[in-house]
């Protein structure tokens, strides 16, 4: 074979073939010439050739395994480093913590000769394990052994705090031998002090390197993967020769040809450049886009009579897609791609006319079912009737409108039902792209003309559509010279809008344009939309309006309007209603006999009609109690046993909205002694503010809700209050908020109760409620502050009576001469008419003892008589037979009112007249009536 190849013939290195070794029949005579065919060494030169594509790959890929095994190489002596810290770390450690740990050490460490001791151990176990050194050391950083014995002794200023901790403490730090690993841990007796540290360093350069074993395997695969890569080389070569060596110049030449027609039959603008700008080829269909004149080829872009914009973008080289311009009336869609080396570039055009105007009327209608979407979310977010009102004009302000403008009829707005012909509105809402616009203000009361297109919409209910305000007469009679200023403003365009819900007519809604397009009749079906939605909405909050407003007014009505004026107390009171709606907070102010004054605060838990109701009920129910004149703990006593008939009755009615957490406090106080009897059930205790200023929370026995007690007694507290004290009573809607503790609460109202000093007690509530209330709250609020007074000691008479009826004169006497003393004399004759018949009474028919009590209190004068009797006696009608029976019908008839009052020792009957009301009148007819 060797032979052989040396002596190959010229003819056959030229690629002639010898007329005897083939025969001229072998060769048809239209097969042509054979291709000429590189030897080997003519392969090998083209791999090796950098303009050869063969070349240019395999180059690339020898720098990229070179780089590869670099790389390798760069990683593997890093890992390998790292590893060896880490193994060098953890011998250093091991055996740090074997020395430390080792039996015996501890005791040597705390010998009176350490280094004796620990030395010959330090460097024995040094030389077993390979360390650099074991040093021990005090736990102050003295060093009691060392590899040198000079270095033992001497301090050591690096930071061992950790591993006196317990924590064993890690260093890396270059040394003259190289990266080291030194670990110190700490050495502790049997009761866990550190009597002392070892730290063991051992040098990286005795851990075992790696990277020498496998630095043969990384240069073996080197070398495959460059013998992959040429052979690689190769099959790209003969790919490249396969792909191009059956084609001649002329097929080249028709291939082009075919391309060429091609690229001017296509209904797509190709515009090929230069790096210099130059237009190379421009096809047919971007010479028709462009209007470019025949001669465009072969000169700059610039000279083309392109637009400004599309000249820079040809000329930028940078990627472009779907890029529009517009070139006349044509719309382009202009795609740009850089090729080549120098900087060329190829551009696409497409015209997008049609196809722009179907994208836009697809964007107007997404838009419109984005407005209608949005308006769904945004509008009725809440129950009042503005704000909704305001929600729609937001909605179509700028989307749909540039100024939008709400009017609602007058009954609407009072949440009643909107009858008869409407043409008058009041505007609640308006929002626009300005401020100045001269549009009616929020406010105003419109009255629309006839001939007006809002009055026609509104009478027709249906939409009215002005593209072109400036042309329309009717719109301008409502009022010329605004119609005048809202066209010179800029407003051109308008659309009316009935507001309607269930077939009723509740306002009006105008969209205005002034810098978008006129309105068109497409418009009209957004805009009926948005004010359907917006009409459903107001109309829900009409109708919550209304009941809201009924059950307000049944509330207001059931809680006192003004309070009476009292000598026993001066009163503040405020109630705030929830958030959510009417409650069930009340109090109230009930005069009693005797001067007293009843103070009635109670809460039931809920809102609405239901809750109002039950505290109307609850309130009657007080004032009747009181009229009897109850003590607190009876009368709780008595509204607990009301509470479960109303459940009870409800309850057989199948009414599930049973009373649930009503609460009651119910004080009673004596302006004569200053003493006040409180009960409570369920409800928080008052608070009580000296006339010091200083501030307390009484202990008030706590007694179940009403209708929870089942019978339970009530307990009541007793309190003595000084004059110019302030009672403080309160639902729980004051101190309780979501979030807050009621303890917290209840230190906000000391703090607002303590800054009140001096201030008088309406004064008290509006300070209360602005420390307590910042936020409306979810719970209503009932407050009531009493200051207390005390009747002077001069407008008091008392008498004890002996029982024995002779002493009746003696009293009534004593009684008079008092009047006189007062000033009373004019009511002198009746009084003693009852004085007599109540301690005759009382003597005949009580039990000892028996006391007479005279107050005077403003414009009355009670009359007090106390015995030892519960027997109470009734007024009747007397016969004309009869002898007696007529004394308690004449104190009815002379004084205002009277009564009796039960005690915890009898009984008390009192009589109380009015003075400065006249002369008595002549009693002669009431004597000789028939009774």
């Amino acid at each position: 074979m060797g032979k052989l190849g040396r002596s190959v013939p010229a003819s056959r290195r030229d690629g002639r073939v010898p007329p005897k070794a083939v025969p001229p029949k072998a060769v048809p005579p239209e097969a042509g010439p054979e291709p000429r065919r590189r030897g080997a060494g003519g392969r090998v030169r083209s791999w090796l050739t950098p303009r050869s594509v063969a070349g240019q790959v395999f180059l690339l890929q020898l720098v990229v395994v070179l780089l590869l095994i670099a790389t390798a190489v760069v990683v593997l002596v890093f890992q390998d480093r790292n590893r060896a810290i880490e193994e060098a770390g953890e011998r250093s450690l091991v055996a740090a913590e074997s020395f430390a740990n080792a039996p015996g050490t501890a005791e040597a460490m705390k010998s009176d000769d350490p280094t004796a001791a620990l030395q010959p151990h330090a460097e024995a176990v040094r030389k077993k394990t390979g360390v650099d050194y074991v040093v021990a050391l005090s736990p102050y950083g003295f060093r009691w052994t060392h590899p040198d014995p000079k270095q033992i002794g001497k301090h050591v200023s690096t930071s061992y705090g950790q591993a006196l901790e317990g924590e064993p403490h890690q260093t890396t730090f270059d040394s003259s031998l190289g990266k080291a690993v030194d670990s110190t841990v700490a050495v502790f007796d049997e009761k866990g002090t550190a009597v002392g540290l070892i730290t063991v360093g051992v040098t990286v350069n005795k851990v075992t390197s790696v990277v020498q074993e496998q630095l043969p395997v990384i240069f073996a695969s080197g070398g495959v993967a460059l013998l992959l890569a040429a052979g690689g080389s190769a099959l790209v070569s003969g790919r490249l020769r396969r792909q191009t060596g059956g084609l001649g110049p002329e097929e080249m030449t028709r291939m082009y040809e075919h391309h060429d027609a091609v690229l001017h039959a296509v209904r797509e603008g190709v515009i090929i450049l230069d790096g210099e700008g130059t237009l190379l080829l421009v096809n047919d269909e971007a010479r028709r886009l462009l209007a470019l004149p025949p001669e465009a080829e072969g000169r700059p872009v610039t000279e083309s009579g392109l637009s400004p914009a599309l000249v820079a973008l040809l000329g930028s080289g940078r990627a472009v897609t779907d890029e529009v311009f517009l070139a006349g009336d044509v719309l382009l869609a202009v795609n740009l791609r850089p090729v080549g080396l120098k900087g060329g570039s190829v551009a696409t055009l497409r015209d997008t006319t049609e196809l722009r105007a179907l994208a836009g009327r697809a964007d107007v209608a997404g838009g419109r079912l984005r407005l209608l979407y949005e308006a769904s979310t945004r509008i009725g977010t809440t129950l009042d009737m503005t704000r909704t009102a305001e929600e729609l004009a937001e909605v179509a302000v700028p989307r749909f409108a540039d100024f939008a403008t709400i009017e609602l009829a007058e009954p609407v707005l009072r949440g009643s039902e909107p009858a008869g012909a409407i043409m008058e509105m009041r505007r609640v809402a308006a929002a626009g792209i300005q401020d100045r616009a001269p549009l009616y203000p929020v406010g105003t009361l419109m009255h629309y003309v006839p001939g007006n297109p809002v009055a026609v919409c509104m009478t027709s209910g249906r939409p009215v559509l002005l593209a072109h305000l400036a042309l329309v007469d009717g719109w301008r009679d409502q009022d010329p010279e605004r119609a005048r200023m809202l066209i010179d403003y800029g407003i051109h365009s308008m659309i009316s809008v009935p507001l309607q819900a269930r077939g009723q007519l509740l306002g009006v809604v105008e969209f205005w344009r002034s810098e978008q397009d006129p309105f068109e009749s497409d418009d009209l079906s957004p805009a009926e939309e948005l004010a359907a939605r917006a009409a459903v909405c107001i109309d829900n909050a009409r109708r919550y309006t209304r009941e809201h407003t009924t059950a307000v007014t049944l509330q207001r009505s059931l809680l006192p309007g003004t309070l009476p004026e009292l000598s026993a107390l001066e009163v503040g009171h405020r109630y705030l209603p929830a958030q959510a709606g009417v409650g069930g907070d009340w109090y109230d102010v009930i005069p009693l006999p005797g001067a007293r004054v009843a103070l009635v605060v109670g809460d039931v838990v809920g809102h609405g009609l239901h809750a109002a109701a039950t505290m109307g009920r609850l309130r009657t129910a007080v004032h009747n109690f009181a009229a009897l004149d109850l003590p607190p703990d009876e009368l709780l006593g008595h509204l607990d046993e009301l509470i479960t008939r109303i459940d009870q009755d409800a309850a057989a009615e199948g009414n599930t909205e049973a009373v649930t957490g009503a609460t009651c406090l119910y004080a009673v106080y004596d302006p004569v002694s200053g003493q006040c009897v409180l009960a409570r059930a369920g409800h928080p205790g008052p608070a009580l503010v000296s006339p010091d200023g200083r501030v307390t929370f009484p202990d008030i026995p706590v007694a179940p809700p009403l209708g929870a007690g089942a019978g339970l007694p009530v307990e009541t507290a007793e309190l003595l209050l000084a004059a110019d004290s302030r009672l403080v009573l309160y639902t729980d809607g004051l101190v309780e908020a979501r979030g807050r503790d009621i303890d917290v609460g209840l230190g906000m109202l000391a703090e607002a109760l303590a800054g009140a000093e001096g201030a008088t007690p309406d004064d008290t509530c509006r300070v209360v409620l602005d420390a307590m209330l910042r936020t409306r709250s979810s719970d209503d609020v009932a407050l009531l502050v009493a200051r207390t007074r005390l009747l002077d000691p001069e407008q008091v008479a008392d008498w004890e009576v002996p029982h024995d009826p002779a002493a009746v004169s003696r009293v009534r006497a004593e009684a008079i001469r008092k009047l006189e003393a007062w000033g009373l004399g004019e009511a002198a004759f009746t009084t003693e008419l009852i004085l007599s018949e109540l301690v005759t009474n009382a003597v005949r028919y009580g039990a000892s003892p028996i006391r007479l009590r005279l107050l005077r209190d403003g414009d009355s004068l009670i009359c007090e008589v106390a015995d030892g009797s519960s027997t109470s006696p009734h007024l009747r009608r007397a016969a004309f037979t009869d002898e007696g029976g007529r004394g308690l019908f004449l104190v009815a008839q002379l004084s205002r009112r009277w009564g009796t009052r039960y005690t915890d020792r009898g009984k008390i009957i009192w009589a109380e007249q009015a003075l400065h009301a006249g002369a008595p009148g002549d009693l002669s007819g009431l004597l000789m009536a028939e009774l």
